[in-house]
């Protein structure tokens, strides 16, 4: 079984190299748009869907097949062709380089794999079973969908918001966590998703701060 590490990486404005231009590839190019990564696919043909987002001018487009030397400069690649014998030349290009790829027909020589991800707003959640079964990642992700749902969106955007005005009063570190900790032990989440919650203004947000300093 092959052993991964968690991580999550910072594509934004780095080169992402997409080696394909069919539904797989359609799915890897979908999931890059997300992470505002410079995206260039080398196909020589395009799904309709990524014909649309090339019109877009969503990423760039090498229209032929791939050649060795495609991959120069580089952060991240992904083999997404229907053709293994591809797929593998993709893949030794990039280790070569000590380039992250991805082979979509062989996860056991890829030096990364894609998990299945939940998504509310700063909130991410990625399943992976190692490359066991899809249709199982897929139905985890189902299920943590509905546990998971839109009220995290909120609940973490306003945490994000009372932690850098936390930061910014210059506290010391002992109050600045006893202030996020009794935040998170506040009933917010419950709140949002009955409708009782209200955006707190500065006033609020300031006596907040003021009462939760000291110790109970």
């Amino acid at each position: 079984m092959e052993h991964y590490t968690p991580i999550y990486v910072n594509t934004s404005g780095r080169s992402v190299f997409v080696v394909g231009g069919g539904r797989v590839a359609e799915r890897k190019v979908k999931g890059l748009l997300q992470t505002e990564a410079r995206i260039t696919v080398v196909s020589p043909q395009l799904t309709p869907a990524l014909e649309q987002l090339h019109q877009e001018s969503r990423f760039d487009w090498i229209a032929r097949s791939y050649r060795n030397g495609d991959l120069r400069g580089a952060f991240l690649v992904y083999a997404a062709t229907d053709q293994q014998q591809v797929n593998t030349a993709v893949v030794q290009e990039a280790e070569a380089a000590s380039i992250l790829v991805n082979d979509a027909m062989s996860s056991g020589s890829s030096s990364f794999i894609t998990p299945s991800v939940v998504r509310r707003g700063r909130l991410s959640i990625a399943i992976s079973t190692a490359g066991a079964g899809p249709a199982a990642a897929a139905e985890i992700r189902a299920m943590l969908e509905q546990q998971f749902g839109d009220e995290y969106e909120t609940y973490l955007d306003f945490l994000h918001q009372m932690r850098m005005e936390i930061k910014s009063r210059g506290l010391p570190p002992a109050v600045r966590t006893r202030l996020l900790r009794r935040l998170t032990e506040m009933n917010l989440l419950e709140m949002i998703r009955t409708g009782r919650f209200q955006w707190w203004t500065e006033e609020e947000i300031g006596n907040w701060i003021s009462r939760n300093q000291e110790e109970v």
